[in-house]
């Protein structure tokens, strides 16, 4: 069974994990966007009917929804971790 101290050392990765999405948010999908277009552009040279891909503006804030949304679950599972006979706490399965 890991320690106290390992499992708080994994949230902290993942809610750092989360930050940084959040906080890189632009340059990461604008990275991901450019390769999707890419692909597109192959599939429909070839003949597969692929829909269009999003915009830049709807990529840009699904990642950054992506990243805070990381941040706040790992924000809950730590406060459980520390408060674990909570009445909040007994909601959530383990």
């Amino acid at each position: 069974m890991p320690t106290m101290r390992a499992e708080m050392i994994v949230e902290i990765t993942r809610l750092a994990l989360g930050l940084l999405i959040a906080l890189f948010h632009r340059p990461l999908a604008d990275f991901m966007l450019h390769h999707e277009r890419q692909l597109v552009i192959l599939f429909r040279q070839r003949g597969v009917p692929y829909p269009a891909t999003p915009t830049t503006e709807t990529t840009r804030n699904v990642y950054f929804g992506i990243g805070i949304a990381l941040a706040m679950y790992e924000i809950v599972r730590m406060w459980m971790l520390l408060h674990p006979t909570a009445p909040i706490s007994a909601l959530f399965v383990r």
